[in-house]
C-alpha cells in the first residue's frame, strides 16, 4: 500500500460494484479509520459480449486486467466472484481472503412463471454456462438451450424482450442486486450442481504486502476459506475451469464435511457424480480424493473429449 487510502479494484458491472462495496463496508466496519476507494477496471470478459464464453476461453477472462493493476500497484486488492478466478495465480499474487459464502445454488428465472419441470421443448432456455447446459440436458434432453451474454440486468432485459423464455443464473447474483422477486425457482443441488466457488466474494492481494494482508485477514471468513480451498483443490486436480461442465457442492454440518463432485459431457449424456464425507479438518484431502475416484470412473476421458472438440475453445 503506497498511500493511506486502500484502493479496491473491481469490474464495473452492478454486481461487481456491489461486491466491492461489501469489501469496503467490511473494512470500514472493522476499522472506521481506514480510508478506502473503489477503482473500476474493465476486463476482457466485459468487452467481448458477442462470443460465447466457452469459445473465448476462461484463463483470466474476468481477472487478468485487475491482476495487472494489482502487480503495478495501481490498486491494493482485487475483488472477484470466486467462480471466475483461475486455480493458479500470477507470480506474486494469491487469494488473500473471502467473505462468508451466501446462496450457492443456481436459480431459474422464467418469463411466464414456469418451474423447471414445466418447461418444454417450446420454451427457449438461455445460459452462458456449459455446466448448466449439460445438467439441463441431463434433466431433459429435449430442452431448447441457447447462449446468452451480458450482465444480470442485460440478460433479464433480453428475456423480457423475447430473446428467451427462461434463464439460469446464480441465485446469489439476483439476491445481491435486490432482484429476488425475479427468481422463479432456486434449483436443488440434486438437479444443478453449482460452480466451484459459487456464492463467494474473493479478495486477491499481493503476497508481500503485509499491510494489506493484515487488513484482509481481519475480514476473512475462515469456514468459507476452508471450503474454498477444498473446492479449488478439486478443480485443480481435475484440471478444469469455469467453462467446463464441472462443478461441486460442499456441506458443513458440525464437524463433518461432505463434498460432491460432478462432471459431464456437453450433452449431459455421460456424467459422473460422487460424494464423500469426512472430518472438517480434512477438507482438501477429501476433495482431492473425490477427484481421484472420479478420474478412476472416466472423468478425464470426458474432459479430454470436450477439449478436443473442434469447435470448443
Amino acid at each position: 500500500m503506497e498511500s493511506n487510502i486502500i484502493r479496491i479494484g473491481t469490474r464495473g458491472s452492478a454486481l461487481a460494484l456491489y461486491q466491492a462495496k461489501q469489501i469496503q463496508l467490511a473494512i470500514n466496519k472493522h476499522d472506521p479509520e481506514k480510508q478506502t476507494e473503489i477503482v473500476i477496471i474493465h476486463t476482457k470478459g466485459d468487452k467481448i459480449l458477442d462470443v460465447s464464453l466457452s469459445k473465448i476461453g476462461d484463463k483470466g477472462l474476468f481477472t487478468k486486467e485487475l491482476e495487472i493493476a494489482l502487480l503495478n500497484h495501481e490498486i491494493d486488492m482485487a475483488v472477484h466472484s470466486l467462480k471466475d478466478v483461475p486455480t493458479s495465480f500470477p507470480e506474486g499474487l494469491h487469494l488473500g481472503a473471502v467473505l462468508k459464502r451466501t446462496e450457492v445454488r443456481d436459480a431459474l428465472v422464467s418469463k411466464n412463471g414456469k418451474l423447471l419441470h414445466q418447461l418444454s421443448i417450446h420454451d427457449v432456455i438461455a445460459t452462458s454456462s456449459l455446466r448448466r447446459t449439460a445438467q439441463l440436458l441431463a434433466y431433459n434432453s429435449n430442452f431448447n438451450i441457447i447462449d446468452i451474454r451480458g450482465n444480470i440486468n442485460t440478460r433479464l432485459e433480453k428475456m423480457d424482450k423475447g430473446y428467451c423464455d427462461a434463464i439460469i443464473m446464480a441465485a446469489t447474483a439476483l439476491q445481491r442486486l435486490g432482484l429476488e422477486d425475479r427468481i422463479t425457482e432456486i434449483l436443488d443441488s440434486e438437479i444443478m450442481i453449482p460452480a466451484v466457488g459459487q456464492g463467494v466474494i474473493a479478495i486477491e492481494t499481493r503476497i508481500n504486502d503485509s499491510q494489506i494482508a493484515s487488513v484482509v485477514k481481519s475480514i476473512n471468513h475462515e469456514e468459507t476459506m476452508q471450503v474454498v480451498i477444498a473446492e479449488r483443490a478439486f478443480l485443480k486436480s481435475m484440471d478444469g475451469g469455469c467453462q467446463i461442465p464441472l462443478g461441486c457442492y460442499s456441506v458443513i454440518q458440525g464437524e463433518t464435511f461432505s463434498f460432491t463432485g460432478f462432471v459431464a459431457d456437453l450433452k449431459g449424456v455421460r456424467s459422473i457424480r460422487l460424494t464423500l464425507t469426512s472430518e472438517l479438518n480434512n477438507v482438501e484431502n477429501i476433495a482431492i480424493e473425490v477427484s481421484q475416484q472420479m478420474k478412476a470412473k472416466g472423468a478425464m476421458e470426458i474432459l479430454e473429449e470436450i477439449r478436443n472438440r473442434e469447435n470448443f475453445m
